[in-house]
């Protein structure tokens, strides 16, 4: 990951390591005087929880969102908000395996070469949990566009080679068709070929995993 800040108006900087204690964001530049729906951020970080479905983080995480800045009286100060959501569901001592070892899908070798440390704990930055901050700072912008009659959607439009091959007015209508399948495509066909290719990769990357590269010697 190139940088951990983004967007010069309106700036998101995540913070926190997946087994780190907490996983949050600091937003600068949201306008005051804003009513903020602290239930529908709360909604999107449900959409993102992990243990959802068999090809997702099987981690145990409520990612109940707390607010320590930036908000008073369910209004906007205009200075920066800082949320974030506890790691409860850590387990750092099933990663003592690794303490010695690289797993070939991850990234433990590039940010050893490039930090001259590794906390093997941790699954660093580059993982999966990071976004939390993101779907924070992606739901505040959201309600406040929504405030200017601007709406948005998306999906799941390809894995892989596998591709969704009609376009989105004849797919689906709302989010709740999108959110129909754990894979977040509205094509029920490609979504469930979608769902068997990403598992055949799961279990390739466990394999490799288990044949993970020693630091030994390096």
């Amino acid at each position: 990951m190139a940088g951990n800040s983004f967007g010069k108006t309106f700036t998101v900087t995540t913070f926190g390591e997946s087994r780190g204690e907490k996983t949050g964001v600091i937003i600068d530049g949201c306008p005051a005087n804003f009513p903020l729906r602290i239930d529908d951020i709360q909604a999107q970080l449900a959409r993102r929880r992990p243990g959802q479905s068999i090809q997702t983080s099987q981690r145990n995480e409520m990612d109940q969102i707390h607010i320590n800045s930036g908000i008073f009286e369910g209004k906007t100060t205009g200075m920066p908000i800082m949320a974030y959501v506890g790691n409860t569901d850590v387990r750092e001592k099933d990663y003592k395996h690794i303490l010695n070892h690289f797993r070939p899908s991850h990234v433990d070798y590039a940010y050893e070469m490039k930090y001259g440390h590794r906390d093997y704990r941790r699954g660093s930055r580059a993982s999966a949990r990071e976004t939390v901050g993101r779907v924070i700072g992606g739901a505040i912008a959201q309600q406040i566009l929504q405030e200017k009659g601007l709406t948005f959607g998306a999906y799941v439009s390809q894995v892989g080679a596998l591709a969704v091959q009609r376009p989105w007015e004849e797919l689906a209508k709302s989010r709740d068709q999108v959110d129909a399948h754990p894979i977040r495509c509205p094509d029920p066909e490609c979504a469930t070929k979608m769902q068997a290719l990403i598992l055949a990769l799961v279990l390739l990357d466990h394999i490799l995993r288990s044949r993970s590269y020693s630091r030994k010697g390096l």
